[in-house]
Formats: C-alpha cells, sequence, structure tokens
C-alpha cells in the first residue's frame, strides 16, 4: 500500500530584488510557501520548467538631501510560471489504530483508606 502520490502543478510567483539573481532566487522561494498552503504533507518539490511570464528592470536616479552625491538605483521584477513535481503523502489513506489511555497531565491522586 503506498500513500505517496506525485502530480504535476503549475505555480505561479513573483520576485523582486536588487540583481537579477535576487529577483529570481526571491521568486523561486515562494514556490514551497503556495505548495504547503495547498496540501498537507510535502515530500518533495521538483521544478521541472520555468518560464518567464514578466521581467521588468527599474531605474531611479537617487540623491542625498535631494542634491548631493546622485546615483542611479536598479530594481528588477519577474513573474515566473514554474511547472512542478509535487510527490505528497496521503494521510487520510492512514489507518490509525486507536488505543484509550489515561490523561497523561492529569493528577492522580492516591487512594487514602483509615484503618480501625
Amino acid at each position: 500500500m503506498s500513500i505517496q502520490e506525485c502530480q504535476q502543478v503549475i505555480v505561479t510567483v513573483e520576485g523582486k530584488g536588487d540583481s537579477k539573481q535576487h529577483a529570481f532566487a526571491s521568486a523561486l522561494g515562494q514556490i514551497q510557501k503556495k505548495m504547503m498552503q495547498e496540501s498537507e504533507v510535502i515530500l518533495r518539490i521538483e521544478p521541472i520548467e520555468v518560464n518567464v511570464i514578466e521581467a521588468k528592470q527599474k531605474t531611479y536616479k537617487e540623491r542625498f538631501l535631494f542634491f548631493f552625491f546622485p546615483r542611479n538605483k536598479t530594481t528588477y521584477h519577474v513573474e515566473l510560471e514554474v511547472t512542478v513535481n509535487v510527490t505528497t503523502l496521503q494521510v487520510d489513506e492512514v489507518a490509525f489504530t486507536q488505543e484509550m489511555t489515561d490523561n497523561p497531565e492529569g493528577i492522580q491522586i492516591p487512594v487514602i483508606s483509615k484503618k480501625i
């Protein structure tokens, strides 16, 4: 009886960063967060194919106190469509055995009897 299930899922993620590498790393780091929202127990997430939907580069001039030390700042934004192989555990298919025990957090009061 196998409780593993493997399926292909398409996930859309976005990322921002000061460099191209940071933007892609930020986007790919969100795959696990999105997948954890959809299923309970994930064994493996394996990206198969990455498609770039949108890639933007924004450049602006930054100045200290509005006049001094002008410099160009660049930020990158990417939106990716990632095809992922996801291996999950089907917890609902596992048959658990039941056993009744005393409450482990309860206090057991000893029985005191008076002998006359």
